[in-house]
């Protein structure tokens, strides 16, 4: 089955009960881990350890200031806490990312969800497409797996240690999560990168678990911006870091 937006419906059918292979998972976070060598930091490491081991589903928020950045954030997962969630972690990846058979088997097994994005696609012909993958997400988040967004939509081509505008689908996703009975705590992820040539290893930081029940009567909007506001901390912070390497 080709990922198309024309077979929307059927590819999200796919990709609702598609399970990688856990093993093969591991080792590839790990391979990712070993070449990439992200430093890694943590707002509060006991909060993320403890939110980790309760199994409660994550919805994991990054930034977009480079191609590399799925990459990155999978090494930096390997790296942390977050690492017992490998094999029950999908992540949100563009359409054009699984056209290719063998980059497709790779993008499978680190456990990506296809986007049909607006800008590529148009925004009618996205949205019933979008509804259907904010659906998979929820229905997987219910069985208990967590979920990676990189809500920015595209690289931030401008100042980097400012977030570009949220989309609203992370928005979305929480809402719907939390009508759905889903106990689901937002971790945030700023990712930067020094300015010393392509040696220079990237800085990730993960920031303190936010439980977002206590916001279940929000709006999808209201919830983006809450979002936006907690992961422009975090960029903040890495951005520091960066800055210092």
């Amino acid at each position: 089955m080709d990922v198309e937006l024309a077979q929307s419906e059927a590819v999200y059918a796919h990709y609702l009960d598609h399970q990688q292979d856990r093993v093969r998972a591991r080792l590839m976070y790990g391979v990712l881990a070993a070449r990439i060598r992200p430093v890694v930091r943590f707002t509060s490491r006991d909060r993320l350890v403890r939110t980790v081991r309760s199994g409660k589903p994550l919805l994991i928020a990054a930034n977009h200031v480079s191609q590399r950045d799925p990459l990155v954030l999978a090494a930096a997962g390997f790296r942390s806490p977050i690492r017992p969630r490998i094999g029950h972690l999908r992540v949100l990846a563009k359409d054009e990312l699984f056209e290719d058979p063998e980059q497709r088997r790779k993008i499978d097994t680190l456990g990506g969800i296809p986007v049909f994005r607006p800008k590529d696609h148009g925004v009618r012909a996205a949205a019933e497409a979008g509804r259907q993958m904010f659906g998979v997400c929820v229905e997987r988040m219910v069985r208990g797996d967590s979920i990676a967004v990189f809500p920015e939509g595209t690289c931030n081509e401008g100042d980097v240690t400012r977030l570009q505008k949220l989309g609203t689908g992370i928005g979305h996703i929480a809402y719907r999560a939390l009508k759905a009975g889903v106990d689901v705590s937002l971790v945030s992820a700023g990712i930067a990168y020094p300015d010393d040539g392509d040696r220079a290893r990237p800085r990730v930081t993960f920031g303190e678990p936010v439980v977002l029940a206590g916001f279940k009567d929000e709006t999808p909007a209201a919830l983006t911006r809450i979002i936006q506001g907690d992961l422009q901390g975090v960029v903040d912070e890495v951005s520091r870091v960066a800055a210092r390497a």
